[in-house]
């Protein structure tokens, strides 16, 4: 390579970086976000309300059953160790539903061109619906967790591991999302995605027992499910307890985190299965 040709290759990586850091190049993605938003906010009844309602029924049916007759973790109520996983939970499931939901309806109805004709790069299509997950994402945790403590009180000994995690996993999951709108054409696609890998992925990870309650074989075969160090590390931040090292956890869920964004903006750079 010439030095004419490193000096130009320079030059236009500056350009790349200003343009990511001019606020004025990121408005189409802000409105992107907005749209996003708003579509699950119109209809907060079943996308808020809705995993609330669902969370507080698992949340009475087994602490009425297991209280008093479970306890995980030394001086913690089996209702209270509940909560937190029901919280990671609802918070994984949603903020799936929301980008996976919104690509698959805008490809099915034929909308998905309006928002490709738009002067928007793949980044900040990735990043508009990766908010916008998150934001539906916090807002169920949230509400959930408002209602929750009304029922029994949940100490918080590390927020900043709460807030890590509940981020990390909302993106993770909001990423996911986006891979899973994108590969599928039909309806029943997404339901058989969400039927036999999200919703298998978040029983078996922990939310209502303890993985070292379970036989050697099957602790071994949880720790490969990603979904076990999002919740395990959620609820640390809550008990300062858990059954792996909070440390551990997050390098494996930001791994994988930070490989599923790969997938995701080369299936956006590339136009996989969104230009016809």
């Amino acid at each position: 390579m010439s030095l004419k040709e490193l000096k130009n290759n320079w030059l236009a990586s500056l350009m790349d970086i200003a343009n990511l850091l001019n606020v004025y190049h990121w408005r189409g993605a802000y409105t992107l976000f907005k749209k996003e938003t708003l579509r699950f906010w119109r209809v907060a009844f079943q996308t808020i309300a809705s995993p609330v309602l669902t969370a507080l029924l698992y949340l009475l049916i087994f602490s009425h059953v297991l209280q008093g007759h479970v306890q995980v973790y030394k001086n913690v109520p089996y209702t209270a160790f509940l909560i937190p996983g029901l919280i990671m939970m609802s918070l994984l499931q949603n903020s799936f539903a929301n980008s996976s939901s919104s690509l698959i309806q805008s490809k099915v109805m034929g909308n998905i061109i309006f928002i490709l004709l738009t002067p928007l790069t793949y980044l900040q299509f990735f990043v508009a619906f990766l908010a916008a997950s998150i934001v539906r994402g916090f807002m169920v945790g949230l509400s959930i967790y408002l209602v929750a403590i009304w029922f029994v009180g949940l100490p918080i000994t590390y927020p900043i591991w709460i807030l890590i995690f509940a981020l990390l996993g909302s993106a993770l999951l909001g990423t996911f999302g986006i891979i899973a709108g994108i590969w599928a054409d039909k309806f029943d696609q997404m339901a058989a995605f969400q039927n036999f890998v999200i919703m298998p992925l978040t029983f078996l990870s922990g939310v209502f027992y303890s993985i070292h309650s379970l036989p050697p074989f099957w602790q071994v075969v949880s720790k490969f499910n990603p979904f076990f160090y999002m919740i395990d590390g959620f609820r640390y931040g809550f008990f300062g307890q858990g059954d792996i090292s909070p440390w551990i956890s997050l390098g494996v869920v930001a791994a994988f985190l930070f490989g599923l964004a790969w997938v995701a903006l080369k299936m956006l750079k590339s136009g996989y299965r969104l230009r016809g």
